[in-house]
């Protein structure tokens, strides 16, 4: 994290925010973090992933997740995604339910959600690391102050968006959103433990696209797999 590496939309939107303390306090953190030998998810080149794969004029929708999956060649910077090749987890095995019966998309065997990306759905986890096995294990060490001066600059400086937040982490982390500027969708976390209270039977996919064609946006493809490099 010596030198930002980021996508310019992002970097002109938050460069002021990486010389504030809670900052360097992370960036010592992760250092001591990776001296000591631990396991990082995902990579640091991938820590800012999200923002690079959506730039700021380009959002659409925010996808708000918790941290990045904590297993071995699981994340890769996108929330709830997945690289290509590995098994979706049961959480996008079930948004993936949930896109079948709100839209007929047949699931896919890949978990690899760049595709939405490059769309404009911003698949923003509230923190960006995670140690090797450890669910939370980077929480409360700055990065949700972060995630919040995104969420917030996006809140202020944009109109029309859809703010997705499933479970009540993402719906405490997205309480200030203004829901006259914009539309926010709740419902329970994807996660087999919470699914069936209220997320499958939700059908978001249906009720972004329709938000976003009434306020003149090109809808989502929300095809998983197979999408073009800048499908838009």
């Amino acid at each position: 994290m010596n030198q930002i590496r980021l996508e310019q939309s992002w970097k002109h939107a938050l460069l002021d925010e990486f010389q504030k303390p809670y900052m360097n306090e992370l960036r010592d953190f992760l250092r001591k973090q990776i001296a000591a030998g631990k396991k990082i998810y995902p990579p640091a080149d991938r820590f800012f992933a999200a923002l690079d794969s959506t730039p700021v004029t380009q959002v659409k929708v925010v996808i708000i997740g918790q941290d990045p999956y904590h297993n071995p060649g699981q994340a890769h910077g996108l929330s709830f995604s997945v690289p290509q090749g590995v098994r979706p987890p049961p959480s996008l095995s079930n948004i993936f339910k949930e896109l079948q019966s709100d839209l007929g998309i047949t699931p896919a065997s890949t978990g690899d959600l760049s595709g939405w990306a490059r769309q404009g759905v911003l698949l923003l986890n509230a923190v960006l690391s995670v140690e090797e096995g450890l669910a939370g294990s980077h929480a409360n060490k700055g990065w949700e102050a972060f995630t919040d001066r995104i969420i917030d600059y996006l809140n202020r400086e944009k109109n029309d968006l859809v703010f997705l937040l499933w479970g009540s982490y993402a719906q405490r982390k997205g309480q200030f959103i203004d829901r006259e500027r914009h539309l926010v969708l709740s419902s329970p976390h994807p996660s087999p433990l919470s699914a069936h209270r209220g997320f499958l039977g939700s059908r978001p996919f249906s009720k972004i696209n329709a938000w976003l064609i009434n306020h003149g946006k090109s809808p989502i493809d929300w095809t998983v797999g197979n999408l073009p490099d800048s499908a838009c």
